[in-house]
C-alpha cells in the first residue's frame, strides 16, 4: 500500500509542478493571476468552483461526524450542498456578480464592496476579515494533510507539512490562479472517480447500495438512541451553513468572476451541481455506512469519547484490502487532491487581500513597471510560509479563529454582496452595519452558545444581517445615484 500511495504521490506532485510552469508563462498581469484573465469555460469554472468548496474535511471529519451522529440524515447536507451551496449559487449570483465587476472594475470582494457602495474604509476591514480568518482556515487544512502523511506513508508531521508546502506554493506562485483552475480540474476528476469508487466498494461490501443504506438506518437507530439524535434545527442549521454560508465566502465568489463569458454559467451551473452531489453523497453516505461496520464498542474512541476523525480512516483501511489497496492509494489522493484545491484558493484570496486591496501603490513611480504580480507571489509565498508555523505550533488563540472562521467570514460579506447585486437601494451605511453585525453576532453567539452549537450561531450570523442592512439603507439617505447606475450598467 505505501509503496502504490508513494507512487500516486510522486506522479501527482509532478503533474502540479508542470502546471504551475506552464500556467507561469500564460501570466502577464495582475488579472491574469488572481482571475485567469476571465477566460475559464464551463468545465473548468464549474469543477474549480466544486473542488474548492470541498476539502479533505468533508471525507475525514464531517463524513465521520455527521454519518455516525445523524445516520441518513446526514445526506440531507449533501442535497443542500449540491442544490443550493452549488448549483444554485450559480444561477443567481454568478450572472450579476460577474456584470457588476466588470462595470466597476473590481477583482476581490473588498473592492467589490468599496466601489459597489462608495465607501473607502470597507475594503480594509473586509480584507482585514479575510486576513484574520481565512489565513488560519488554510492552516487548519495543512495540517490535515500532515496528519493524513504521517498516518499512510509513515513520514513525520513536520516534513509532510514542508512538503506539502513546498509543492502547494511551486504551482501557486508560479501559475496563479490559471495554475489553480486547471489543477483544480485534474483533481476534480480524481475526486469525482475516488469518491464513486469509495461509496461503491463500501456499498458492496454490505450488498449493495440500497441495501447498504437500509442496514446503516437499522443499525443506526440501535447505537444511538433517540435522546441522543440530532433534532431538526440541529440539522436545519448545519445544512443552512455548509449550503447557503458559502455564498458569502470570497474564495467561492471569485470563481463567478474569473468565467469567461454569461454563456458559460447555464453548464457550469449543471456540472457543478452534478460533482458537488457526487462528493457529497458519496462523503456523508460512507459515513453513515459505518453503522454497518462498527457498533458502540469497535467504533474508534479513547478514554470512552468516539473519535470522529478517525472513523473514516478505520473504516477505509479495515475494508479495502488485499487486492482492493490499489482503490485505497486512490481515495488517499482523492483526500489530498480535495485538500490542496480547497488550500491553494484561500492562498490565493487571503494573500490578495494584501497585495491587492491594502497595497497602496501596484505601480512604481520611478520605472513605470507594474508590481502588482511580483507582490502576490510573494506575499503568497509568506502566506504559505506562515500556514506552516500555524498548523506546526497551533497556538491557542488560531484554534478559535479556525472554529470561528466560516461563520464570520460569510456573515460580514453574504448580506452586503448579495444585496448590493439585486438592490439599488442598499446603502453605505446598511453595508457597514451588515458587516459589523455579521462579524459581532458569530463571535458573541459562538462563545454563549458554545463550540458545539456552531453551525446554529453561524446560520443567525449570515441571517441577521440581511435584516440589519434592509432596516438601516430604509433609514439613511440613498446612495448616489450615478454609482448605482454604474454598478447595474
Amino acid at each position: 500500500m505505501v509503496r502504490i500511495g508513494i507512487v500516486f504521490l510522486a506522479a501527482f506532485l509532478a503533474l502540479m509542478t508542470g502546471i504551475g510552469i506552464w500556467g507561469m508563462k500564460k501570466t502577464k498581469n495582475l488579472g491574469d493571476f488572481f482571475l485567469g484573465g476571465r477566460t475559464l469555460g464551463p468545465w473548468v469554472s464549474a469543477v474549480a468552483y466544486g473542488t474548492t468548496y470541498f476539502s479533505a474535511v468533508i471525507f475525514i471529519g464531517f463524513a465521520g461526524t455527521q454519518g455516525w451522529q445523524f445516520g441518513l440524515n446526514a445526506l440531507w447536507i449533501a442535497l443542500g450542498n449540491g442544490l443550493i451551496g452549488a448549483g444554485l449559487a450559480w444561477i443567481v449570483l454568478a450572472r450579476r456578480t460577474r456584470r457588476m465587476t466588470q462595470n466597476l472594475n473590481t477583482m476581490t470582494m473588498p473592492e467589490f464592496l468599496q466601489e459597489r457602495y462608495g465607501a473607502k474604509q470597507l475594503k480594509p476591514l473586509a480584507a482585514s476579515v479575510i486576513f484574520f480568518f481565512l489565513l488560519p482556515y488554510s492552516a487548519s487544512v495543512f495540517k490535515g494533510l500532515g496528519h493524513l502523511f504521517e498516518a499512510v506513508f509513515g513520514i513525520p508531521y513536520d516534513l509532510a507539512l514542508l512538503i506539502m508546502i513546498a509543492f502547494t506554493g511551486v504551482y501557486l506562485i508560479l501559475g496563479g490562479y490559471f495554475a489553480i483552475a486547471i489543477t483544480d480540474f485534474i483533481q476534480g476528476i480524481i475526486m469525482f472517480a475516488g469518491a464513486g469508487a469509495m461509496v461503491l466498494i463500501i456499498a458492496g461490501k454490505g450488498g449493495g447500495l440500497f441495501e447498504m443504506l437500509g442496514k446503516a438506518a437499522e443499525a443506526y437507530h440501535l447505537h444511538i438512541p433517540p435522546e441522543r439524535q440530532p433534532a431538526i434545527l440541529t440539522i436545519a442549521s448545519l445544512v443552512f451553513m455548509t449550503s447557503f454560508g458559502t455564498w458569502g465566502l470570497p474564495q467561492m465568489a471569485q470563481k463567478f468572476y474569473a468565467i469567461k463569458n454569461e454563456q458559460v454559467i447555464s453548464k457550469a451551473a449543471v456540472v457543478t451541481t452534478a460533482f458537488a452531489l457526487m462528493i457529497g453523497f458519496s462523503a456523508y453516505a460512507t459515513g453513515t455506512f459505518s453503522h454497518v461496520f462498527f457498533n458502540n464498542e469497535t467504533v474508534p474512541q479513547a478514554e470512552g469519547k468516539i473519535l470522529y476523525d478517525q472513523i473514516i480512516p478505520a473504516l477505509l483501511t479495515g475494508q479495502l484490502t488485499g487486492n482492493l489497496q490499489f482503490f485505497l492509494a486512490l481515495i488517499l489522493l482523492l483526500v489530498l487532491s480535495a485538500s490542496m484545491s480547497t488550500l491553494s484558493s484561500l492562498v490565493l484570496v487571503s494573500s490578495s487581500a494584501v497585495a491587492i486591496d491594502l497595497y497602496p501603490s501596484r505601480v512604481d513611480t520611478k520605472t513605470g513597471k507594474d508590481r502588482s504580480v511580483a507582490m502576490m507571489r510573494f506575499l503568497s509565498a509568506i502566506f504559505i510560509v506562515i500556514s506552516y508555523f500555524i498548523s506546526r505550533f497551533q497556538f491557542s488563540f488560531i484554534v478559535y479563529l479556525m472554529s470561528l472562521s466560516w461563520g464570520v467570514v460569510s456573515g460580514a460579506f453574504a448580506a452586503p454582496y448579495i444585496l448590493g447585486l439585486y438592490s439599488r437601494r442598499v446603502t453605505k451605511a446598511g453595508a457597514y452595519a451588515g458587516m459589523l453585525t455579521g462579524i459581532a453576532a458569530m463571535i458573541i453567539l459562538f462563545f454563549w452558545l458554545g463550540a458545539n452549537q456552531s453551525p446554529l450561531a453561524a446560520s443567525i450570523s449570515i441571517l441577521l444581517p440581511f435584516i440589519v442592512v434592509s432596516i438601516v439603507s430604509a433609514l439613511t439617505a440613498p446612495p448616489d445615484k450615478a454609482l448605482v447606475d454604474k454598478a447595474f450598467e
